[in-house]
């Protein structure tokens, strides 16, 4: 609900507005009880004396529980805010002041009290060690000395319509015209509408234009409140007449408050008597709903600018149900990033849970402020009107899982088995750095680094699947991980020459098996010599030796006898000269 309030006037000095202090929706009504510390209304002809303590009782009924307590009090002077309620301390948890002129000054202050209250039950109430003896003495002579005190008692009674009662304080002087306008109404029910209000140090002697008006109508609650002087010392809810310099008074305003309403106008007026308003109190038989929105968690996920977001829908103090698909809007640095919509009708006092998926734009910072909207179109718009519009907002701190720069690490050097393929300990790419093993998973792409998928099973012997191929490391870093890259690099190591074969067909060491040569050193030749220097075997890649001439003049095609036969090897890779050697040829 929206409050405006207007005061015309530029006499007085200091006040604090009046202004919404708590709403409350669903069964709701108040009283109030209170006390003078006045022993006479102020005037000339007055004792310039105050007490120091005074009573009122209280009795509600058994059905009327009471769900909240305030006390105001309030006096000539710049405050006692330490006083006594039943003999227990009670210091003041707000203070407001007000002033004539500098030597006139007055204060209010509040406190709740709810608990003595509720503790106490019906009883009197007595307020004690509130002392203004050494203080009034400059305020007679002018009439303005006083002291008083009220407390306002919200109880909730099965028995009650669904009303919307708020409870405004502050402290207005009223010298001409104070205006407060009430918005976002929906008045389904006039029966029983009623304001009240607290007020101090309005006189009965004194009633020059002393107005209420309801929507522009003059209201009045006669004999006790004529409508010429709404300020005369009275208390509506006992009929008592003789509250001087104060009223706790409440008006029926149900004659000026139509079926339909959506807004009202209140209107306070003194037209000579200085008269200071503390507390207002409006009761409308309103039924609207009241959407809130609370976020319960969100989950990020590393170098992700996605975000998961837990939320709460509440429809609590309200009167009315909160429709499905009430929308709900969030926002990073003014700009719209996502939006969702309640699922079901929320019932009063109910709620909803659900999630919904955020993405910020990628120049984001890493720690950001999101705020959501309930009751938001996208547009910063509400669709549904509500008891309080100003209730739709929640801003949260969001911390993103940023990942480091990927480092790239020294390849790993494999030696050539064939066809550019090796085999190779990915562990010994990151031997330099003191990590468990078992926090290292490989992948051949980023993207399933990334996604935590397709990791490299058996990553201490790997073949790889490319060449050149690189390798993604994703090592846990919690909350997040931290990626390393590396390339295999694949050589033509050295060749190993074996001392000896014997070619006799039986499956086993059958031909001159030089390991690391074929399909690795495809360009190389091989020369074989007898031990006489005659050039007896040439061959390539493609024609290794099982122990058969295929040079010179004789025994071409023939196996070789056994013996020792001398080699030459030449891989023609300028990395290696020509091996040379003998190898021993047994059957």
């Amino acid at each position: 609900m929206a409050l405006f309030i207007v005061l015309c006037s530029t006499t007085y000095l200091g006040a604090q507005d009046i202004s919404l202090y708590q709403q409350f929706n669903g069964r709701y009504d108040y009283t109030a009880i209170g006390n003078t510390m006045n022993t006479a209304e102020n005037g000339l002809i007055a004792p310039c004396t105050i007490l120091t303590s005074s009573s009122a009782n209280l009795n509600l009924s058994s059905t009327q529980n009471v769900v909240a307590a305030y006390l105001y009090w309030a006096g000539s002077g710049n405050g006692d805010f330490n006083i006594s309620l039943n003999n227990i301390e009670v210091s003041a948890e707000r203070t407001f002041s007000d002033a004539l002129d500098a030597d006139r000054v007055f204060f209010a202050a509040f406190a709740d009290v709810t608990t003595i209250i509720t503790d106490q039950g019906n009883t009197d109430y007595t307020i004690s060690n509130f002392d203004l003896t050494s203080i009034i003495s400059p305020y007679c002579p002018t009439g303005t000395n006083f002291g008083g005190w009220a407390i306002t008692i919200i109880y909730e009674e099965d028995t009650l319509p669904l009303n919307q009662l708020n409870v405004y304080d502050g402290l207005q002087s009223v010298p001409t015209f104070l205006s407060i306008t009430l918005d976002n109404l929906n008045v389904l029910d006039n029966e029983d509408a009623k304001i009240g209000f607290v007020a101090w140090e309005g006189d009965n002697g004194i009633a020059v234009n002393e107005q209420l008006t309801i929507n522009g109508s003059v209201i009045s609650n006669f004999p006790l409140n004529p409508a010429n002087n709404a300020f005369n010392g009275t208390n509506s809810f006992t009929g008592a007449s003789d509250l001087y310099n104060m009223d706790i008074d409440v008006y029926n305003i149900q004659n000026n408050i139509n079926i339909g309403d959506t807004s009202a106008t209140i209107a306070l007026t003194s037209g000579q008597d200085f008269v200071m308003i503390n507390n207002v109190i409006t009761v409308l038989n309103s039924q609207l709903p009241d959407a809130t929105l609370t976020i319960e968690d969100y989950i990020v996920n590393c170098g992700d600018n996605t975000i998961e977001v837990f939320y709460t829908v509440y429809n609590t103090n309200s009167t009315a149900v909160l429709p499905a698909n009430t929308p709900i809007a969030f926002y990073y640095n003014n700009t719209l990033i996502g939006q969702t919509f309640t699922n079901d009708d929320i019932e009063i006092n109910g709620s909803e849970n659900n999630t919904v998926l955020l993405t910020l734009p990628d120049d984001a910072d890493t720690s950001v402020i999101i705020t959501g909207i309930v009751d938001d179109d996208g547009t910063m718009t509400g669709i549904v009107t509500e008891t309080n519009e100003d209730n739709n907002l929640i801003s949260f701190e969001v911390e993103l899982l940023v990942i480091p720069e990927i480092e790239v690490l020294s390849p790993i050097i494999g030696c050539n088995e064939g066809f550019e393929t090796s085999t190779y300990n990915l562990f010994e790419a990151l031997e330099i750095y003191d990590f468990a093993e078992e926090d290292i998973t490989f992948f051949t792409s980023l993207e399933d680094l990334e996604s935590n998928s397709n990791a490299i099973l058996i990553p201490y012997d790997y073949n790889n699947v490319l060449y050149p191929e690189t390798i993604f490391a994703r090592v846990a870093s919690p909350p997040c991980y931290e990626i390393f890259q590396f390339n295999l690099i694949i050589e033509n190591c050295p060749p190993y020459i074996p001392q000896g074969f014997s070619p006799n067909n039986d499956t086993l060491n059958d031909w001159f098996n030089i390991q690391g040569l074929y399909d690795i050193f495809t360009e190389h030749q091989l020369q074989i010599y007898n031990r006489y220097g005659n050039l007896i075997y040439e061959g390539d890649n493609n024609t290794p030796w099982y122990g058969i001439v295929n040079k010179g003049l004789n025994n071409k095609g023939k196996t070789v006898p056994v013996g020792t036969y001398y080699y030459i090897l030449n891989l023609n890779d300028p990395n290696y000269k020509p091996f040379m050697g003998w190898v021993y040829v047994n059957y």
